[in-house]
Protein backbone atom coordinates (compact mmCIF):
# COMPACT_ATOMS: atom_id res chain seq x y z
CA UNK A 1 0.00 0.00 0.00
CA UNK A 2 1.26 3.47 -0.87
CA UNK A 3 -0.21 6.44 0.98
CA UNK A 4 0.54 10.08 0.28
CA UNK A 5 -0.29 13.14 2.29
CA UNK A 6 0.80 16.40 3.78
CA UNK A 7 0.03 19.34 5.99
CA UNK A 8 -2.74 21.92 5.72
CA UNK A 9 -0.58 24.59 4.05
CA UNK A 10 1.14 22.12 1.70
CA UNK A 11 4.75 22.79 2.76
CA UNK A 12 5.21 19.27 4.16
CA UNK A 13 4.55 16.25 1.94
CA UNK A 14 5.16 12.57 2.65
CA UNK A 15 4.79 9.06 1.34
CA UNK A 16 4.10 6.03 3.55
CA UNK A 17 4.56 2.62 1.96
CA UNK A 18 3.91 -0.85 3.34
CA UNK A 19 1.10 -2.66 5.05
CA UNK A 20 -0.53 -0.90 8.00
CA UNK A 21 0.46 -2.57 11.26
CA UNK A 22 -2.57 -1.10 13.05
CA UNK A 23 -5.62 1.02 12.19
CA UNK A 24 -7.10 2.52 15.31
CA UNK A 25 -8.59 5.40 17.20
CA UNK A 26 -6.66 6.48 20.28
CA UNK A 27 -8.36 8.08 23.26
CA UNK A 28 -5.21 8.83 25.32
CA UNK A 29 -4.93 12.25 26.90
CA UNK A 30 -1.91 13.11 24.75
CA UNK A 31 -3.84 12.45 21.54
CA UNK A 32 -6.68 14.61 22.84
CA UNK A 33 -4.24 17.55 23.01
CA UNK A 34 -3.09 16.93 19.44
CA UNK A 35 -6.58 16.38 18.01
CA UNK A 36 -8.32 19.25 19.78
CA UNK A 37 -10.22 16.91 22.11
CA UNK A 38 -11.39 14.07 19.89
CA UNK A 39 -9.92 10.60 19.60
CA UNK A 40 -6.99 10.46 17.19
CA UNK A 41 -7.51 8.34 14.06
CA UNK A 42 -4.25 6.80 12.88
CA UNK A 43 -2.42 4.17 10.85
CA UNK A 44 0.69 2.55 12.29
CA UNK A 45 3.03 2.24 9.30
CA UNK A 46 6.54 0.74 8.92
CA UNK A 47 9.14 3.46 9.64
CA UNK A 48 11.37 2.34 6.76
CA UNK A 49 8.52 2.99 4.31
CA UNK A 50 7.90 6.56 5.50
CA UNK A 51 9.70 9.57 4.06
CA UNK A 52 9.14 13.25 3.50
CA UNK A 53 8.96 14.22 -0.17
CA UNK A 54 8.65 17.94 0.47
CA UNK A 55 9.74 20.15 3.34
CA UNK A 56 11.31 19.35 6.68
CA UNK A 57 9.18 18.85 9.79
CA UNK A 58 9.68 20.45 13.16
CA UNK A 59 10.02 17.97 16.00
CA UNK A 60 8.99 17.92 19.64
CA UNK A 61 9.65 15.41 22.42
CA UNK A 62 8.93 16.04 26.08
CA UNK A 63 12.09 16.29 28.18
CA UNK A 64 10.36 15.25 31.42
CA UNK A 65 9.47 11.71 30.30
CA UNK A 66 11.70 8.64 30.36
CA UNK A 67 10.74 7.38 26.87
CA UNK A 68 8.98 10.25 25.12
CA UNK A 69 7.55 9.98 21.64
CA UNK A 70 8.73 12.42 19.00
CA UNK A 71 5.99 14.39 17.30
CA UNK A 72 6.62 15.78 13.82
CA UNK A 73 4.61 18.72 12.56
CA UNK A 74 4.60 21.63 10.14
CA UNK A 75 6.14 24.73 11.69
CA UNK A 76 4.16 26.91 9.30
CA UNK A 77 0.57 25.71 9.80
CA UNK A 78 0.96 23.45 12.85
CA UNK A 79 -0.42 20.27 11.29
CA UNK A 80 0.69 17.21 13.24
CA UNK A 81 1.88 14.65 10.67
CA UNK A 82 3.34 11.67 12.56
CA UNK A 83 4.39 10.42 15.96
CA UNK A 84 7.54 8.31 16.29
CA UNK A 85 7.38 6.03 19.34
CA UNK A 86 10.81 5.36 20.84
CA UNK A 87 12.05 1.82 20.28
CA UNK A 88 9.37 0.94 17.72
CA UNK A 89 10.24 0.72 13.99
CA UNK A 90 6.96 2.39 13.04
CA UNK A 91 5.37 5.80 12.59
CA UNK A 92 1.90 6.81 13.70
CA UNK A 93 0.42 8.55 10.63
CA UNK A 94 -2.49 10.89 11.31
CA UNK A 95 -5.44 9.99 9.05
CA UNK A 96 -6.44 13.62 8.52
CA UNK A 97 -3.14 14.27 6.73
CA UNK A 98 -3.77 11.66 4.01
CA UNK A 99 -4.57 13.00 0.55
CA UNK A 100 -7.44 10.50 0.54
CA UNK A 101 -8.54 9.87 4.15
CA UNK A 102 -11.16 7.40 2.88
CA UNK A 103 -8.29 4.91 2.37
CA UNK A 104 -8.23 4.54 6.17
CA UNK A 105 -11.56 2.70 5.92
CA UNK A 106 -12.24 3.09 9.65
CA UNK A 107 -10.51 1.95 12.83
CA UNK A 108 -10.15 -1.73 13.70
CA UNK A 109 -9.86 -1.00 17.45
CA UNK A 110 -10.06 1.72 20.07
CA UNK A 111 -7.07 2.07 22.39
CA UNK A 112 -6.33 3.91 25.63
CA UNK A 113 -10.02 4.04 26.48
CA UNK A 114 -8.97 4.54 30.11
CA UNK A 115 -8.65 8.23 29.12
CA UNK A 116 -11.86 8.30 27.02
CA UNK A 117 -14.04 11.37 27.51
CA UNK A 118 -17.82 11.05 27.93
CA UNK A 119 -18.37 12.68 24.52
CA UNK A 120 -16.06 10.25 22.66
CA UNK A 121 -17.83 7.67 20.52
CA UNK A 122 -16.70 4.09 20.00
CA UNK A 123 -18.63 2.29 17.25
CA UNK A 124 -20.67 -0.71 18.41
CA UNK A 125 -18.71 -3.95 18.06
CA UNK A 126 -15.31 -2.24 17.77
CA UNK A 127 -12.77 -3.97 20.05
CA UNK A 128 -11.75 -1.53 22.81
CA UNK A 129 -8.76 -1.66 25.13
CA UNK A 130 -7.96 0.36 28.26
CA UNK A 131 -4.36 0.63 27.05
CA UNK A 132 -2.68 -1.32 24.22
CA UNK A 133 -3.90 -4.80 23.32
CA UNK A 134 -1.63 -7.67 24.28
CA UNK A 135 0.18 -9.30 21.37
Amino acid sequence: MKLEGGCYCGKLRYVAEGEPMMKAQCHCRECQYISGGAPNMFLLMPADGFSYTGGTPSRFARSDLENPVTREFCAECGTHIVTRPSGLPAVVVKVGTLDDPALFDGPKMAIYTIDKQPFHQIPDGLPAFERLPTR
